[in-house]
């Protein structure tokens, strides 16, 4: 009989932390379920830990090809009714599958269920745990997914049938390909929420993470992808409001990096922004600078912190 949950693990040299996923996965309780982890290349000992499970896993092995690639060869690999990706860095609460697939069983035209996260490994007490909102519960769900999901890849369960209609992971996307995932099954069907913790997103030094501003122009490439491909979504907003969640997401992006003292990813999306023409004066007066040599910008920065008050913040 086929195990009723798959759990995906893609690995690509993730040797330090694989068998703490590894576990994490095995060890959850109440559920049948069956952990297959693919082996996107690797040339540490991640193939080693690997082996050390025996039949307890299933091993997928593949040239490098990345991650969306490696999630999709373990989703062709499985058997389940349901899924669910965990990095091989990261990890869930032991009762993490129960709650995720009794919320679904509970929900049945529901295609996805979602939980709370917590960060591990972050600096200066930033690791608070957090739980997205209802989406279901909200009058504009459409624009809130739009925006961005609140939950990472290792925090939800999506049924079999709405992950394949959805065409699976993008490979050609080498970031923000769960967001796409997400926009494609999401907006077009029921979600619940399990407004607990029970997954866990690890941070280190070893994470292979593009920068801000990478990550932020491929999420404003996948909502205007998205938003091309589905027109019939894109007429429910006026061109204001779609300007708003889409180039108003990427400034509010850039505003993150911008007060984290993240200057060259900030520069980047602010200059990507004012290529759209977007922003108001108070906006233009922090993205202008952006196009002089980043010496420059450094230096006026250093004078507008000398006086706050005759640079108040945009609003």
């Amino acid at each position: 009989m086929s195990p009723r949950i798959s759990v995906v693990i893609p690995c690509y040299n993730g040797a330090a932390f694989l068998h703490e996923a590894i576990d994490s996965a095995l060890s959850q309780i109440g559920v049948d379920h069956e952990v297959i982890v693919v082996n996107d290349g690797s040339t540490d000992d991640s193939r080693a830990i690997m082996a050390r499970y025996g039949p307890r896993i299933r091993v997928v092995d593949q040239a490098n090809a990345g991650l969306p690639a490696a999630r999709n060869a373990g989703i062709r690999a499985a058997q389940g009714a349901l899924f669910a990706f965990l990095d091989a860095d990261d990890w869930w609460a032991p009762d993490f599958l129960a709650k995720l697939s009794a919320a679904l069983d509970a929900h049945p035209q529901a295609a996805i269920a979602y939980c709370g996260w917590k960060n591990a490994g972050l600096p200066g007490g930033r690791g608070e745990p957090f739980i997205p909102p209802d989406y279901e519960a909200m009058p504009d769900k459409t624009a809130k997914l739009l925006c961005s999901p609140r939950w990472p890849v290792h925090a939800a369960m999506i049924r079999r049938e709405h992950l394949f209609d959805a065409g699976l992971f993008d490979p050609a996307l080498k970031r923000c390909e769960d967001f796409a995932l997400w926009l494609r099954s999401a907006i077009p069907h029921p979600l619940v929420r399990v407004p607990e913790v029970l997954a866990y997103y690890r941070h280190h030094g070893n994470q292979m993470i593009a920068d801000q501003a990478r990550i932020a122009l491929a999420h404003f490439d996948v909502q205007q992808a998205y938003l091309t491909a589905h027109p019939e979504i894109a007429s429910r907003f006026s061109r204001r409001a779609l300007r708003a969640l889409t180039d108003g997401e990427l400034l509010l992006r850039g505003y993150a990096c911008y007060w984290q003292r993240d200057l060259p990813a900030a520069r980047r999306i602010f200059r990507a922004v004012m290529k759209h023409g977007y922003g108001r004066l108070a906006d233009w007066k922090y993205m202008l600078p952006a196009w002089l040599p980043e010496s420059w910008h450094r230096r006026l920065l250093g004078l507008r912190e000398s006086i706050p008050r005759a640079f108040d913040g945009p609003i």
